[in-house]
């Protein structure tokens, strides 16, 4: 068993995320209550979550779940569906079961750390960067060139964290064509699909479009709903999901029942849960444009595509960590620096952080923020 590195997203969080008063960089959207997410059911749903039996359920998850999930999808049915615990399960897995110590990878930086770390400590893998001259996004030629007679996996992540980018429709079909030309799965980690300011345009879930697509789903982000630790993985080739499933036996076993039960009303009552969180995207944009207008002498501001977060970047002299650690320690405002985000496959940028912009109260923590700059800037 390989010994992995120190996951430094969730390290960070580890010690910050419950102790600052102010949590300025969380990527998914706001959550609700157990009360507000059962008035969405039907009376039968609702039952169902009341009166269910406390057992095992189903390793590849409960058929009726795997319905819902499916019914998400223009294509797929509840036999192209596995569940897993989160969406970390199922990297895990997915990574595990593609990928073996002749294989090669291909992955975009930056990235959330679990899609470079998992290929690494499998076999070699390849940092293809996104380009924030180009809107971050990805050059179809540098992927090309990183294909080797052995690549087995390219994992991409669109609308992108940290960037809140997401790729063009023609550069994703180019990459579709690349990939198949060539024989290579696609993981496309889709967490944030469907969240995201008016007119974001979302690309098409990769495993209806790609027969070796994998579309990496979850609760936790786009519906906000991360305790429920509700995961699945799409895909076309129901072997490839037996596999994952016949891994899964060693990890969870199986997903908690009453979190499927919760699952599926959130999923049916999905539109309804996305215009109310796209919405407190739209609020919270229009107040941190405000806000990196009034700053613009310490901050470059990039509107994100999707998502809830962005990645502007910092112009002080002291340099993003210092920045980021003092605003924690002497404001409690917790924003994440893009150390966080190194990589080592290649290099990535140093001089940016991550913001949120789903979740309610923004308008103290920018006080707070705002009190901080003006403290520190005479």
């Amino acid at each position: 068993m390989p010994t992995f590195p120190d996951f430094r997203l969730e390290t960070h969080f580890s010690k910050w995320e419950f102790k600052a008063k102010y949590h300025l960089t969380a990527s998914d959207a706001e959550s609700m209550s157990l009360p507000d997410l059962l008035a969405m059911a039907s009376d039968e749903d609702r039952q169902g979550f009341e009166n269910m039996w406390l057992g095992y359920t189903e390793t590849f998850g409960a058929p009726d779940l795997r319905e819902t999930i499916a019914a998400t999808y223009y294509t797929q049915t509840s036999e192209n569906i596995v569940c897993f615990a989160g969406a970390s399960e199922g990297i895990f897995a997915a990574n595990n079961v593609l990928l073996d110590q002749d294989s090669h990878a291909i992955v975009v930086t930056p990235n959330y750390q679990s899609h470079e770390t998992l290929p690494l400590a499998i076999c070699s893998a390849t940092g293809v960067p996104l380009d924030p001259d180009d809107g971050w996004s990805l050059d179809i030629d540098r992927v090309k060139a990183a294909i080797r007679p052995n690549t087995k996996l390219i994992t991409i992540n669109f609308p992108h964290n940290p960037t809140g980018a997401i790729l063009s429709l023609d550069r994703y079909q180019a990459l579709i064509a690349l990939c198949r030309e060539h024989g290579i799965w696609i993981l496309h980690d889709e967490i944030f699909n469907g969240l995201g300011p008016t007119g974001t345009r979302h690309l098409p879930f990769i495993a209806d479009v790609y027969e070796r697509g994998l579309s990496l789903g979850v609760t936790s982000k786009s519906l906000g709903l991360p305790g429920l630790r509700i995961g699945w993985i799409a895909c076309q080739d129901q072997e490839i999901l037996s596999k994952m499933e016949r891994m899964k036996h060693y990890l969870s076993i199986c997903n908690s029942g009453p979190s499927e039960r919760l699952a599926i009303i959130a999923l049916k009552a999905r539109d309804q849960i996305l215009a109310r969180n796209c919405q407190i995207v739209d609020d919270n944009m229009a107040k941190w444009e405000t806000f990196f207008e009034r700053h613009s002498d310490l901050f470059e501001w990039h509107r994100p595509d999707g998502s809830c977060m962005a990645y502007p970047r910092y112009l002080g002299s002291d340099g993003v960590a210092n920045f980021a650690r003092n605003l924690v320690e002497k404001a409690g405002v917790l924003v994440l620096p893009s150390s966080i985000y190194s990589s080592e496959l290649g290099p990535t940028p140093t001089d940016r952080f991550r913001i949120g912009l789903g979740r309610l109260g923004l308008e103290a923590a920018l006080a707070a923020f705002d009190a901080h700059i003006m403290k520190n800037s005479n």
